[in-house]
Formats: C-alpha cells, structure tokens, sequence
C-alpha cells in the first residue's frame, strides 16, 4: 500500500512540472516544424490578378455616336425610350443582371418628368460593391448658345461620353471574377436643370438639377445599398481634355480622387489627370450618393482653362461628334478599368 501511494504523489509531482514546463515549449522559436526553426512568420501571397482588359478606344467612340444618332435624348420622348431600351439590350448582352428603375420627378418649371434610371450589376450577390455612374439623358434647351436656344441639344459629350465609356467597361466585366461586384449607373433627368437667366433663379437652384440620382440615392435599388467607392464620368470625351481634382469630390472622397489621379499616372495618363483641385462644378450626380448614401465618390470632369471651367460647347449645340475625341475617352476609360480590376 506504501509503495502505492508514494508512486502516486511522484507521478502527480512529473505532472505538475509538465503543465509547467508546456507554456515555455510553445513560446520557444521553431516549434513549427514548417518553420524549419527560424522562427520567422511568413506572409500570405496573394495570387496574381488577371491581366486588366484594355479599353477599345474605337468602340467606346462607337457607343457615343449611336447614343447621338438617337437624337436628343430628352426625359420622355420616343429618342430616350429607344437609346434606353438599346443600352438594356447592350448590358443584357454582356451578362449583366439590369434593373430598371422607373417614377416620375418634377421640373423646376413644376413639368412632371418621366424618370428612367438603369442599374447593370456584375456578381450581384458579392456583398462588397464598385459604383460606376453617368447620365444619358440631354438638355431640352441650349441655353449657351445664341441660336435655336429653345432647341434640345445632342450631348456627344455631355451625357453620351460617360456613357459611351462605361458600355466600353461593361463589356469586359463578364471576365471579372475577382474582388467586389460591380454596379453602372446609368442615371436619368440628370440635365434639366434650371437655365441660365430664369427668373427665380436662387440658392434652390441647384436642387433642380441631378434628379435622378437624387432620386436613386433616397431608393436604391437594393435596401440599405452602399459600395466601397463610387466614380463618376461626366462630359469626359472631348479633345484634349484635362481632369483636375473637382473640389466636391475632394470634400467627400479625396481618397478616391488620389487613387484615380495616382492610377492614372501609373498607366501613362498623367497628363491628362493633374494633380490641382479646381472649384468649378456647382452640383452634379455625386452629391446626392456622397451625402445621402455616404458612398465616397469622385466626378471626373473636364476642367477647360480657356473657359474656366466647362468645355466652350457645353449646353450648346456644338455638343456633336466632332467635339469627341477616342483618345481621351480611352485614356478615361483605361484608368478607371484599371482603378476597378485592380480592387481584391
């Protein structure tokens, strides 16, 4: 019985020292036989991306001559109806789940506006998001020109060059299969704002313009919406074009504009992306998605030095095909393709 007891209290004593001595053997380097006892911590590799789709400056010329060739694309008329149901069919076509969000919006001349916007989502059920975005409708009038002002205006630039790009990049986005799902924006009722010189004009004014995304970012598409970063193309096509940082931009996403501008200057395009922030847009489709939905998003915008800031043809009839250049909108285009495929 003796020997029993004084072997018992001698392994309990080993098994004490055990418990003891344990947390020190894990603490010591090298325990890791993968390690090889260096006791180094090695890093994940993240996998190598899919080579980034080049833009097809041609193609994306293309896309803005057919919305042009459409005519003037006012909210409710038959031109919008047929460049809308045409992009549908472009967006279907490239595997994107599209939903179209219809509702009527008032003028600021109190006219009630059928309302039109188009959503085209890649990966829709990934819960991290990309928002790309641009109008495609035109103004009703051209209020800068001195001729048949009362005219509506066929926007090569203003409107159909946002446009024309992002078709260019949904085309590609079937082939993306990495990092967070993509959303186009294709707003509506974006440029029937109040004109120039009308009466009543005043601190309001700027809440007639934009209405579509204003109308989005109080009913997104999908409850409770919000995305990474937003960007937005907006009269981004013209001839030598030059994109400074836009002042409401860098408020609200001045991260985003800094990864745009530096991506852009990575690719070549430095040039035409220059790093000086200009205060020159009044209101435009991001503000509504920066300060309702609070998704950071950044307007690229043509900054003109000979007028200070729009481009000379901007709500007049000069706004045609010959203001479009395919240079820039590849340089445009590639940059943000690349911003986007380069998002894990």
């Amino acid at each position: 019985m003796g020997t029993s007891v004084m072997n018992s209290r001698g392994r309990s004593r080993r098994k004490r020292q055990l418990l003891l001595f344990l947390p020190l053997l894990l603490l010591l380097p090298g325990c890791n036989t993968d390690d090889r006892g260096t006791g180094e911590v090695h890093a994940v590799e993240l996998q190598p991306l899919p080579t980034t789709p080049q833009i097809d400056a041609d193609s994306a010329y293309a896309y803005v001559k057919a919305q042009v060739d459409f005519g003037p694309r006012v909210p409710g008329t038959a031109e919008h109806r047929a460049c809308a149901d045409w992009m549908v069919a472009k967006l279907k076509g490239y595997g994107a789940t599209v939903i179209e969000q219809t509702g009527t919006v008032t003028a600021f001349n109190g006219q009630k506006l059928p309302l039109r916007n188009i959503i085209a989502s890649w990966n829709p059920m990934a819960k991290e998001r990309i928002l790309l975005l641009a109008h495609y409708d035109t103004r009703p009038f051209a209020d800068k020109d001195k001729e048949r002002v009362n005219e509506p205006i066929l926007g090569a630039n203003d409107g159909g060059s946002g446009v024309g790009i992002l078709l260019e990049i949904g085309r590609h986005l079937s082939k993306k299969e990495h990092g967070p799902g993509i959303d186009l924006l294709f707003t509506d009722v974006e440029d029937f704002g109040e004109p120039s010189g009308a009466m009543g004009v005043g601190e309001n004014s700027m809440d007639t313009w934009a209405l579509g995304s204003q109308y989005f970012s109080k009913n997104p598409h999908v409850p409770g919406y919000t995305a990474r970063f937003g960007i937005l193309l907006d009269m981004c096509g013209a001839s030598e074009a030059r994109f400074y940082r836009e002042a409401i931009s860098m408020r609200y996403a001045s991260t985003v504009v800094a990864k745009v501008w530096r991506t852009a200057a990575a690719i070549g395009y430095g040039d035409r992306f220059v790093q000086e922030t200009k205060y020159f847009v009044g209101t435009d489709d991001h503000l509504a998605i920066n300060e309702r939905l609070r998704i950071p998003t950044a307007d690229i915008i043509e900054f003109n030095e000979g007028t200070n800031a729009f481009h000379p043809s901007w709500h007049t009839h000069g706004d045609d095909m010959s203001v479009i250049d395919p240079a820039t909108l590849k340089a445009v285009g590639q940059t943000v393709m690349e911003v986007v495929w380069k998002e894990r």
